[in-house]
């Protein structure tokens, strides 16, 4: 399980500008993790699959999010090219997987798609595809509660919730996660888990990066011509199922893995031990046809 403390970041400043970086230096091959909405560099969940593989985990906080500008990259694939930046800079030639969760996803497609000769493999964890989304209620809602004026009282009032009444903050949440009924999916959670899940939610902020990540983008699925592994969940309330079968779809080579997660947070859910089965495998298989 991930440690309750924040661990520290970097920052370095590029061409194309700052760019806040956590680097878990292990071994030479190196997996490439872009984080979801609300996230950033110094947050994350399980990641022993790449520890126990010796495999070195470079986190960027994509434009907006902690100290990466929202100006640096800007654009989804303005982005992937500046991580290939980085990634040079940090001297790694050659990268085993690019790694892309929920709203992460996008960016770990055009980082495979326009860096062929960098990006080895390509795993998308809850992703978003290259469906319209969110719909325009939700976009509105979400520019309303997470612009530049209101994101810091949003967050505010969620964490004053979580401290003082974690169960109701975690219904709260879970609600717009899972296709379920919030109480049951939280009833699914062991207490570490919830736990796990509140130290998770209290420090996130959105800065100027959510309200980016719902610019819409371009479809590069079918330029991506590295191995790719899609896990999703039928009851994943944030991101559609639609989203994996489009991804798998748009994707030459790409194989589809079902979570039986019953919300967005597929660490959590009895059989991931299976799908990091699954991962590991598929890190160490030849990525060439």
């Amino acid at each position: 399980m991930t440690s309750m403390m924040e661990p520290p970041t970097n920052t370095m400043t590029l061409s194309a500008g700052p760019v806040e970086y956590r680097l878990d230096q292990r071994g030479d091959a190196v997996v490439v993790v872009f984080h979801g909405g609300h996230m950033r560099a110094g947050l994350a969940l399980d990641e022993r699959v790449y520890a126990e593989a010796d495999i070195s985990v470079l986190a960027p906080s994509r434009p907006g999010y902690g100290r990466t500008r929202v100006t640096t990259g800007t654009t989804v694939p303005g982005f992937a090219d500046v991580t290939a930046d980085l990634c040079r800079h940090l001297g790694f030639q050659r990268v085993t997987a690019a790694v892309g969760i929920s709203a992460g996803g996008p960016t770990a497609v055009a980082f495979a798609a326009r860096h062929p000769d960098l990006v080895e493999r390509l795993i998308l964890q809850g992703a978003l595809g290259p469906l319209p989304c969110p719909d325009r209620r939700t976009r509105l809602l979400a520019g309303l509660m997470f612009s530049p004026r209101t994101e810091g009282v949003t967050w505010g009032g969620m964490r004053s919730l979580l401290r003082r009444a974690p169960g109701r903050g975690l219904r709260q949440l879970l609600a717009g996660l899972a296709t379920l009924p919030a109480d049951q999916v939280l009833a699914g959670l062991t207490p570490a888990q919830r736990t796990q899940l509140v130290w998770l939610f209290s420090p996130m902020r959105s800065g100027a990066g959510f309200r980016n990540d719902l610019r819409p983008r371009d479809d590069l699925t079918a330029q991506v011509t590295q191995p790719a592994l899609v896990i999703a969940s039928r009851r994943d309330g944030a991101v559609p199922f639609a989203h994996a079968e489009a991804l798998v779809a748009g994707i030459p080579r790409a194989e589809l893995i079902e979570s039986q997660a019953d919300h967005h947070f597929y660490e959590f859910a009895p059989d991931w031990p299976t799908i990091t089965d699954t991962l590991r495998t598929f890190l160490t298989t030849d990525p060439r046809p």
